[in-house]
């Protein structure tokens, strides 16, 4: 895999985008806010004209007779993205089509059987969404410092690769190079496993009393986060990617009948070992997720400040935190269960952790080490 770093504006325009849902009206305000003609055009009138009335783009009803783009950006769901991309490719001769659908081998097999020229189409995928969809959802800055992985086909010529390239790096993300098979690979296990357990998780929530669910605390939220995403989208992205996550998940099911095995007799020779060494496996795998800046999370040092729950007092900690000259490397808020405080958790250097604890307890601040 190769990275590249970002930069300034490279594309020309005008770009049209086909899809308009979140990452469509996405990209159409982030490529607009730096002064890249945009043109949009959606299946749909209404979400059409509400990414137009969010200021995402012109539409293409409207676009004068000489129209030519530079680049189509084809952001549709996975299972209609080959036909689309085919006809865009023969529409707009001249231009270079990219997709962002979250899976690529399927869709580039696709695009073979068509016979289409794919020497100007290339695969794509920007690394970032939200579980809201549609227009209203879209974000200019949604691609920043995000992973926007390139996928060229043995087809590709290189003047489109670059053209792909300069989508993303306009937009602020950074551009990684894989093949489709890999992509989809990786995709399986750090993206479309943790929706599936994520959902698994929460569907197991349906029937409980709100008594329990009032005992909720952000570790039952952290991992249902992402069950609130599109089922419409999630059947498309988990049917094109089947064969790749089903083997993912026999894995996943070999350790949970080896954890239901030694949960059914806990008091059995090894059987508290056996707990201790899946947890320790779940240490070591998490261990290994990057955090800021690529680091391991552990080069960070962890302590809890008591926030009242009133305005403006986690601007104020964050702005004594600045006063007193540290670099805050990440913030956790937890909200404490009957009670008008939160917990924000402070992460920093650990050579800074005693006189950043030292100095906000001395300013009055309520810290927890």
């Amino acid at each position: 895999m190769t990275v590249l770093v970002n930069g300034g504006t490279h594309l020309s325009g005008p770009v049209l985008v086909i899809g308009t849902g979140l990452l469509g009206a996405s990209i159409g305000l982030g490529l607009r806010a730096r002064g890249i003609d945009v043109v949009l055009s959606d299946i749909s009138p209404s979400t059409e004209a509400v990414a137009k009335d969010i200021g995402a783009g012109r539409l293409l009803s409207g676009v004068e007779a000489d129209f030519a783009p530079q680049l189509v950006v084809v952001a549709a769901p996975p299972d209609v993205t080959a036909p689309l991309v085919a006809q865009a490719l023969k529409d707009w001769p001249a231009a270079v089509v990219v997709d962002i659908a979250s899976v690529k081998a399927a869709v580039l097999a696709d695009l073979e059987c068509t016979g289409a020229d794919l020497s100007r189409y290339v695969g794509t995928h920007p690394m970032a969404g939200r579980e809201k969809s549609g227009p209203v959802a879209a974000l200019g800055d949604l691609f920043m410092s995000n992973p926007w992985v390139i996928c060229a086909g043995d087809q590709s010529s290189p003047e489109a690769v670059k053209t792909a390239e300069a989508l993303a790096i306009d937009l602020g993300a950074v551009v990684s190079r894989m093949h489709a098979e890999d992509h989809d690979q990786s995709v399986a296990l750090i993206s479309h496993l943790p929706q599936v357990m994520s959902s698994l998780v929460a569907s197991r929530l349906q029937e409980t009393p709100p008594s329990s669910l009032a005992l909720a605390g952000n570790g039952l939220r952290d991992v249902t986060r992402i069950a609130a995403s599109d089922p419409k989208l999630w059947v498309q992205i988990l049917s094109g990617n089947a064969p790749r996550l089903v083997t993912i998940l026999q894995g996943v099911r070999e350790d949970l009948n080896r954890l239901i095995n030694t949960l059914e007799n806990p008091q059995a020779d090894g059987a508290r070992l056996d707990m201790a060494q899946l947890i320790a496996e779940g240490n070591t795998g998490q261990a290994r997720i990057p955090g800021k800046h690529g680091t391991p999370p552990q080069s960070f040092a962890s302590f809890t400040v008591l926030v009242d729950d009133t305005p403006g007092q986690i601007a104020q900690l964050l702005t004594e935190i600045g006063e007193i000259g540290v670099n805050l490397e990440d913030l956790r808020l937890e909200h404490a269960s009957g009670r008008q405080v939160g917990r924000a958790e402070i992460s920093v250097l650990p050579s800074k952790v005693h006189g950043l604890v030292s100095e906000l307890t001395s300013r009055g601040w309520k810290v927890v080490e």
